[in-house]
């Protein structure tokens, strides 16, 4: 009897200790798959938003662009979904209006985005965006006490803008960007405007919030 008892008892205990092993391997595994962020870990696989806001030129002029996407994130790796813009240069003087007329428009599509080292706290990132825009060439007529504003021209244009980002992990659900992207586009036809007019770089930050 005593026998028995002490061979269930060693039996036991290794089951206990295999199941042990086991758990510490899973462990171990799920702490390498884990992204290390500055503020904790995340091993999480879903999507993101973000918001974006960049400094350009446009037609020579000071311009600012913002920014929205929304994507998948498959395998930590790739992301996939679509994305927007609009933009605004500084307005200046026609003479042939008699008015300041100013660049406004937006454009969005389909991105694409590999995403190098996704575990390190800092890593890169390459969106590409593809999509089709409108442009307005706009005017305003000041008056004492208002402003009229009017479309003197617009156009329509197919746009391609790849950029790179430095991503931070900051949090498991909040991801910071510094980026640099190049917006070329087909040519646009608009009144006292050069052809590539919309062709140029791009410089700001992204706020991406979702799960990584």
């Amino acid at each position: 009897m005593n026998r028995i008892v002490s061979v269930i008892f060693i039996l036991f205990l290794s089951l206990y200790s295999f199941s042990q092993i086991e758990e510490d391997d899973d462990i171990r595994k799920r702490k390498h798959d884990e992204i290390i962020t500055l503020i904790g870990r995340s091993d999480e696989i879903g999507g993101y938003g973000g918001l974006s806001v960049l400094y350009s030129q446009i037609d020579s002029k000071d311009a600012f662009v913002f920014g929205a996407r929304g994507g998948l994130i498959m395998g930590h790796m790739f992301s996939l979904g679509i994305g927007g813009a609009g933009f605004v240069n500084d307005s200046h003087l026609d003479n042939m209006l008699g008015r300041n007329v100013s660049l406004a428009g937006g454009y969005g599509g389909m991105f694409f985005e590999p995403i190098i080292l996704p575990r390190f706290p800092v890593h890169l990132s390459i969106p590409v965006l593809i999509g089709i825009g409108g442009v307005a060439y706009a005017s305003v007529d000041i008056r004492e006490w208002e402003e009229d504003y009017f479309v003197e021209d617009s156009e329509t244009f197919l746009v391609a803008e790849p950029g790179i980002e430095v991503e931070m992990n900051i949090t498991r659900f909040f991801r910071f960007t510094m980026g640099a992207y190049y917006r070329y586009t087909s040519e646009i036809e608009l009144m006292n405007t050069e052809g590539d007019v919309l062709n140029g770089f791009s410089f700001g930050v992204n706020f991406k919030f979702g799960k990584f």
